[in-house]
């Protein structure tokens, strides 16, 4: 069921003339009024929506934007590397408590009190339905950039399946794959079949001996597992949609899991792919649907031409503009939609002779508390998690401390994480994997499975607990480090800084790799000895499966026995070699 214009709720009138972003055409507002929120002015004659990073959050949740997300070098100070207060200053809001809220850290307790959730799928599809409806459904594409299948206790044990299903109910058109990728081949295969979207990658292949023993792929002569782009006809404009995968899956996710498929960034093929479409296809705009990361997608719309937009993922950064790249052909822009159900991109596109001649992008914040629930979802939700709900409202403790985890460092619930796996297991060092999903908690609140469950849900959350020397320590950092800061993008291959837990360290970022790690102490004040070996534990081992019990059973005893976190101290690196980037804040 769809809502109507009057059901919908809509603000966002003009504050002066001002409009809110650079290529948007939705403006700032004073909160007085809250019935007109979501209301665009009309422009161009095709329309292109697109959410990514949900992780399988069907309910509204509350998400912490970042205080720390560095940038270096051509990143420094620029979107997403701005957070806090100077992203605030950035994008001139001021006096907009909502959008404060939305895209910032700033007073979040406070915004998140009076204004509540965000997301939800139920949500999400009033919106969808709405922004379809009023621009008119047959030149309206709804986009999904990955990472949809995982994050929640429902997707685990559904295998995805009841994403799926939310997809199809939502009315996704396109997506693309990352932690998809995290399930097994064969059930793989099996959600693709399902789902009623183009499932697109033209950057994911099967591996030449698996081909020849009958292991199922799109295109046996390339090799290629999916389509590797669409045709979309939009009224009287034809779009092509490119699909790109998270190109370093089977290294920073386990390969054990889809052993015959290659994954690779792949921009040369990509450049050859965009010839081959304007030729064959003489579309009026080429749009690739990316699980990169921002950083990653600026550099690939450098070296790429022939893209007119990249609708991107991955990084989680919610980005309200269209950010322009120069290439030797021209300029394409780059779009990232945040995560968890948090915001609905909007891209409308006037096309005229066989080409863009104009575009309004906006990002819209999905207010939980604007936007009423589309009941035909509300009623598949309910469906799919009422099999799980002694387990997912499971009360394991009560905390006075906002729990987060979004940042290039610990937040508060991966200490929650170390802590726990360093006491439960018996450690001097924990180590947990730089995740950028997970949802927040707010204090006062309590903490129950569903919550732990956002932050360990996944299909190898196996512990363990070795021993390593002091030198094996300090290079799991440098390592990880500069997977997170190498000048180049295309090196950067994972999530954020592996969390610790036990030591403390200082971090130069701007340092080559190697020599970014420094001052390595224990928790009793004595340096890291390079040679004494160490209790380590941890969990998410890309490699082989490990021997212990999962994640979440560990975190749920830790928790059971604290009972109530009236406190908590979060192990964050002392930060140098940075002033003026405003990558990093306090909120």
């Amino acid at each position: 069921m769809s809502f109507g214009r009057r059901e919908f709720m809509y603000l966002m009138a003009a504050l002066g003339s001002t409009p809110m972003f650079a290529n948007s055409h939705m403006r700032l507002s004073p909160e007085s009024k809250l019935d007109n929120y979501y209301k665009l002015k009309p422009f161009g004659n095709a329309r292109i929506l697109h959410m990514t990073d949900s992780h399988a959050q069907l309910e509204p949740v509350y998400f912490r934007e970042p205080s720390v997300n560095i940038g270096l070098y051509g990143n420094k100070n620029v979107p997403p590397h701005v957070v806090g207060k100077d992203f605030l200053d950035y994008y001139h809001i001021k006096g907009n408590d909502r959008l404060t809220y939305a895209f910032s850290c700033v007073n979040f307790e406070k915004h998140a009190k009076a204004i509540g959730k965000v997301g939800g799928f139920a949500h999400i599809k009033t919106m969808v339905d709405t922004l379809r409806g009023d621009f008119g459904k047959d030149k309206t594409l709804l986009l999904d950039g990955g990472d949809t299948w995982q994050g929640s206790w429902t997707s685990l044990q559904t295998r995805g399946k009841d994403m799926v299903g939310a997809m199809n109910l939502l009315g996704v058109d396109v997506a693309v794959g990352h932690w998809e990728f995290t399930y097994k081949a064969k059930e793989i295969l099996e959600n693709v079949k399902a789902l009623n979207a183009d499932f697109i990658a033209q950057n994911v292949f099967v591996k030449e001996d698996a081909l020849m023993d009958g292991s199922p792929a799109f295109d046996d002569d390339s090799g290629l597992l999916f389509k590797p782009y669409v045709i979309k006809k939009l009224g009287n404009a034809r779009v092509a949609i490119v699909g790109q995968a998270f190109p370093y899956t089977t290294i920073a996710n386990p390969k054990r899991f889809i052993p015959d498929w290659t994954f690779g960034i792949k921009p040369d093929e990509l450049q050859e792919l965009i010839g081959t479409i304007k030729k064959k296809d003489k579309p009026d705009a080429i749009i690739l649907l990316s699980h990169n990361g921002f950083d990653v997608d600026k550099k690939l719309a450098q070296v790429v031409s022939g893209l007119d937009f990249i609708m991107g993922g991955h990084t989680h950064d919610g980005v309200p503009e269209a950010v322009p790249v120069k290439n030797k052909e021209g300029t394409t822009y780059v779009c990232n939609a945040g995560s968890n159900g948090k915001f609905l991109n909007v891209l409308d596109l006037d096309i005229q002779d066989g080409k863009i001649k104009d575009f309004k992008f906006t990002l819209l914040p999905v207010f939980s508390d604007l936007v009423p629930e589309d009941k035909e979802m509300r009623a598949y939700i309910d469906k799919v998690r009422k099999p799980f709900l002694q387990d997912i409202n499971r009360v394991i403790a009560t905390t006075d401390v906002t729990l987060f985890r979004r940042g290039n460092f610990n937040g508060s619930f991966d200490q929650i994480i170390c802590d726990a796996l360093r006491e439960v297991k018996g450690a001097d060092v924990s180590l947990s994997p730089g995740f950028r999903w997970g949802t927040s908690v707010m204090p006062g609140q309590e903490i129950t499975f569903d919550d732990l469950a956002t932050q360990t849900a996944m299909t190898y959350p196996e512990t363990y607990l070795k021993e390593m020397d002091g030198t094996t320590i300090k290079n799991v950092l440098e390592d990880v480090a500069d997977n997170l800061f190498n000048q180049d993008p295309f090196y950067q291959q994972g999530g954020d800084m592996v969390r610790t837990g036990g030591l403390s360290y200082t971090i130069d970022p701007l340092k080559k790799m190697g020599k970014r790690i420094s001052n390595v102490k224990m928790l009793d004040g004595k340096p890291l000895d390079p040679k004494k070996k160490y209790k380590v534990a941890g969990w998410s081992t890309v490699g082989s499966k490990a021997a212990g019990e999962p994640v979440w059973e560990t975190v749920e005893a830790y928790l059971k026995n604290v009972k109530h976190l009236k406190e908590l101290k979060v192990d964050s690196p002392e930060i140098i070699g940075l002033k003026g980037n405003n990558g990093l804040t306090k909120c």
